[in-house]
């Protein structure tokens, strides 16, 4: 499978949840690289590189999150190859 790169916005009830902390952890159990940081407007921003169905399983986890969070939408952009970011691997 090829891989891919997406970027997602998460907006909701989705800072101080433990949501960066539980979305490295599922990018490490989907075994791909995922990043997780906070932005100044309460969104989560999340970038994942992996295979395109690992990455797709991500995307798809977004939508619920961890247990405290109250995800409200999630917008996610695929990148195109070569302006993908440095992500660690989990």
């Amino acid at each position: 499978m090829a891989e891919c790169c997406r970027r997602c916005h998460v907006s909701g009830r989705v800072q101080g949840v433990g949501f960066r902390f539980a979305t490295r952890q599922q990018g490490r159990v989907l075994g791909i690289a995922v990043s997780a940081r906070n932005l100044a407007d309460g969104r989560v921003e999340v970038i994942a590189r992996g295979p395109q169905d690992a990455v797709d399983e991500l995307c798809g986890w977004l939508r619920c999150g961890p247990a405290h969070a109250r995800v409200v939408d999630v917008a996610c952009e695929t990148l195109p190859p070569g302006r993908w970011p440095d992500v660690d691997a989990g």
